[in-house]
C-alpha cells in the first residue's frame, strides 16, 4: 500500500514538474493531498483528524470555487489578451477599441451576462495596468 501511495506520489510529481497541471497546480495538489490524508486518517478509525482535516480542505474547495464565481482570481496577460482577441503587439488605443467592440456585445444590457462583462472589463484593466508598467 505505502508503495502504491509513493508511486502516485512521484506520477503526480513528474507532471507538475513537466507543467501538465494548469496554472494552478499548486492549489489543486494542496486540496488533493488534504483530502487524501483525511481519508487516509478515517481508514484508520482517528475520526476527530480525518474530519478536521476534511472540513479544512472541504472550506478551502468552497473559498476557492466563491472567489472564482465572482472574479477575484486575478487572470493573467495571456488570457486577458485572448477574451479581447488581441496580440502582443497591441498599444492602449487598441486594448480600448476592443473592448467597446466587445463589451457592446456582452453587456447586460444587450443581452449578454454580467459574468462576461466582469471578465472583459477585468481583461481590459489588466492589460492597461501591463502596458503602463511596460512603459514606465
Amino acid at each position: 500500500m505505502n508503495l502504491l501511495a509513493l508511486l502516485a506520489a512521484a506520477i503526480v510529481g513528474w507532471l507538475w514538474w513537466k507543467g501538465h497541471l494548469g496554472k494552478d497546480a499548486g492549489r489543486k495538489l494542496a486540496l488533493a493531498g488534504g483530502a487524501g490524508l483525511a481519508f487516509w486518517l478515517l481508514a484508520r478509525g482517528q475520526w476527530v483528524g480525518g474530519l478536521a482535516i476534511g472540513a479544512a480542505v472541504a472550506g478551502f474547495w468552497f473559498k476557492d470555487r466563491l472567489r472564482r464565481k465572482i472574479g477575484a482570481v486575478p487572470m493573467d496577460e495571456i488570457e486577458a489578451r485572448q477574451i479581447l482577441g488581441l496580440g502582443l503587439e497591441a498599444t492602449a488605443a487598441d486594448v480600448l477599441a476592443a473592448h467597446r467592440r466587445i463589451i457592446a456585445q456582452v453587456h447586460p444590457d444587450k443581452g449578454g451576462s454580467a459574468d462576461l462583462a466582469r471578465r472583459v472589463n477585468a481583461a481590459r484593466d489588466h492589460l492597461l495596468q501591463a502596458i503602463s508598467r511596460a512603459k514606465g
